[in-house]
């Protein structure tokens, strides 16, 4: 069955059009590109390696045929597990849901798309849905990542009206996760400067969330853009908030973490960043501050950078050729690898506490943890894990 037969052939440019507003590429392909963002999660590797060899239709066709093309274990394993979600009818009303909120597929490939994702390899998103009034996708490719904790004290309200508005004046476009906060401070300030803002989301774009930021989303879905690698009808989940944190990281030139807590949703953005090589800037805070101290956390044991001023930042965008990896681990981990590596740092978790921190059984903590030690991405001493 191929993308034209699941839908068929006037139903596929009735679906499609809408979304892609004359841009190229054949119907076919938009259509099964869009189909796999509604099929697979976040990064999936084993999903952008068979769409690399075999195209996005093709690979499309494979899968509603259940017909892997190869009887590799992983890739069986992957169609049992996509199977479920690629039902003709639910990648129907994921392209009519994009319609009715007027989102646009973006195609690797496109003039638009954000060229930074492209660091991320086979991690790289497979498509992307915006929403946004203007005429193309806003260039990002002068912006920076403003993150930080939703419980933002007076003190990271303050520095990030002040960063954010700076960031804009020197050029940039701001990038943030659309949360309560430091990221709706950082969206509100590039507002108020003139600028241009960017709210990546951990679920569809036609459902904005949190809720309560509901009116300054849909502001921005007009006067900058709403973007998710996930298909209209998703929804936020844990482990889609971890997975979107690696996009805001890839699309930025510098992450800026203004207030953070021990573990964060910040901490992970930041060390995405690092191991694609970004600059991570680091606001200080007060020792007594549990929201500072995740921060002084990157500055005691990565390869973060002080600052206190949109001064400070900018120079570390213009030296972004320079930054530290935190780490040097490359991306070949699976989601699930990436979640547990990122939970360690360089003080010692024992196995409890990192199936806490990733919010997964502890078997499955240990088999990953085992998987990245023959690796050398993490070492296990006598009080616990730790980064390798």
């Amino acid at each position: 069955m191929t993308a034209v037969d699941a839908v068929g052939t006037r139903d596929l440019a009735a679906l499609v059009g809408p979304v892609r507003h004359g841009r190229g590429g054949t119907p076919e392909e938009a259509f099964a590109r869009g189909a796999w963002t509604a099929i697979v999660e976040p990064g999936d590797a084993v999903a952008s390696a068979l769409i690399a060899t075999l195209g996005a239709a093709d690979a499309l066709e494979a899968l509603l045929l259940d017909a892997p093309p190869v009887r590799d274990r992983r890739l069986v394993d992957a169609f049992t597990r996509w199977r479920p979600r690629a039902q003709p009818a639910l990648l129907r009303e994921a392209f009519a849901a994009a319609a009715r909120v007027h989102a646009r597929l973006v195609l690797p490939g496109d003039e638009d798309w954000p060229a930074g994702l492209d660091d991320l390899a086979e991690h790289a998103p497979l498509a992307l849905w915006a929403r946004t009034g203007c005429e193309r996708v806003p260039d990002l490719r002068r912006s920076i990542a403003l993150v930080g904790t939703r419980d933002a004290t007076s003190y990271g309200r303050r520095v990030t009206e002040e960063l954010g508005s700076g960031l804009v004046g020197r050029g940039f476009a701001i990038v943030s996760g659309g949360a309560a906060g430091i990221d709706r401070g950082a969206h509100q300030a590039a507002i108020r400067a003139g600028g241009t803002t960017a709210a990546i989301m951990a679920g569809g774009v036609d459902r904005l969330y949190p809720q309560g930021n509901r009116d300054l989303l849909e502001r921005i879905a007009v006067e900058g853009v709403v973007l998710s690698e996930l298909a209209c009808g998703s929804t936020p989940m844990r482990q889609r908030f971890l997975s979107r944190n690696r996009l805001i990281a890839a699309s930025s030139r510098v992450t800026t973490v203004v207030e953070a807590g021990v573990p964060s949703g910040a901490i992970n953005t930041a060390a995405h960043a690092g191991e694609l090589g970004r600059p991570i800037a680091v606001v200080p805070g007060s020792i007594h501050s549990s929201a500072s101290k995740g921060c002084h956390k990157l500055l005691r044991e990565y390869a973060a950078v002080l600052v206190q001023t949109a001064a400070d930042v900018a120079e570390l965008a213009r030296d972004r050729d320079t930054a530290v990896p935190l780490d040097g681990i490359d991306l070949e981990l699976d989601p699930l690898e990436r979640q547990v590596l990122d939970a360690l740092g360089r003080s010692p978790l024992a196995v409890p506490e990192i199936a806490r921190r990733c919010g997964i059984p502890r078997v499955d903590a240990a088999a990953v943890l085992a998987v990245l030690g023959l690796d050398g991405a993490a070492v296990e001493g006598p009080r616990g894990w730790v980064r390798g």
